[in-house]
């Protein structure tokens, strides 16, 4: 009970401090948004990131993740996606490398926003199989099941708030040495998002996000905050940039990222 209200208590703190947005890359705050009905969906974005002190002998650790989604009909969106992690340790210990956990998702839009101040609602359910080197630290092990549920607030045709609340029934949130690390009980998990339009190619924003076990034990919390935003390179191709930092072990100390996303056939079609 107090950790769950521990929980409630980052929400509203992260409420109160920043108003942030948008979903996709480079956020880790999902958007209600699904990918159009027979069209493909690819994102791909490598971060770097300087782990805490805490987390000695492992000092740093590049995520290079590869995600396709595919529009199903019903506004309905399947997910695939996984990543190849190397992780940086001091000259006493051996670095590792290869792929990490493999996560399967299906995202329901269930609620379209038809006007600001309007909000769209959305859930979405992942399943993560280990399917990295637990040895390695590549892997966390265990099969996670989490629900995910998404709310977007548009304030105006380019400003938009949008909130997740998740819950992870088993299983835990880390991606290699980075995140909630608890083997037993469960995780709940917050994030908040703030995206404006500044122009029709270039979107900029920041975001909160955060995790806490339920379970005693090192790696359960996380909290951070990323700013970026993302440009419009063409018609169905884009590119996005971060830097975030975070408090607590399960967090990154700092980072940045880099990436892309592809629509298609979007991307193959001459702009009018």
């Amino acid at each position: 009970m107090r950790r769950s209200r521990r929980f409630w208590l980052f929400v509203l703190f992260a409420t109160a401090q920043v108003g942030p947005l948008l979903g996709q890359m480079p956020f880790y705050t999902d958007d209600p948004d699904v990918t159009d009905r027979g069209k493909w969906h690819f994102e791909f974005f490598n971060e770097h990131d300087g782990l805490q002190s805490s987390q000695y002998p492992d000092l740093r650790q590049n995520t290079a993740n590869f995600k396709l989604n595919y529009g199903l009909p019903h506004a309905l969106e399947w997910d695939v996606d996984f990543p190849y992690l190397s992780i940086y340790r001091a000259t006493e210990a051996q670095s590792a490398s290869g792929i990490g956990d493999t996560d399967l998702g299906l995202k329901w839009n269930f609620r379209k926003s038809p006007r600001p101040f309007s909000p769209a609602l959305a859930a979405s359910l992942y399943i993560e199989f280990p399917t990295g080197d637990t040895h390695k630290q590549l892997s966390s092990g265990l099969r996670d099941y989490w629900l995910n549920c998404i709310a977007q607030e548009p304030f105006s045709d380019k400003t938009r708030l949008t909130l997740n609340v998740g819950f992870l029934f088993a299983g835990n949130t880390s991606t290699g040495v980075v995140g909630v690390q608890t083997t037993r009980g469960h995780v709940y998990t917050g994030g908040l998002s703030l995206l404006h339009d500044f122009s029709p190619r270039l979107a900029l924003g920041a975001e909160i996000y955060g995790g806490i076990g339920d379970t005693d034990g090192l790696g359960k919390d996380q909290l951070q905050g990323l700013g970026g935003g993302s440009y419009t390179i063409r018609n169905g191709f884009s590119f996005a940039f971060a830097l975030l930092g975070g408090k607590y072990e399960a967090s990154p100390r700092i980072g940045g990222q880099v990436g892309f996303a592809v629509d298609f056939p979007d991307v193959l079609r001459r702009p009018p």
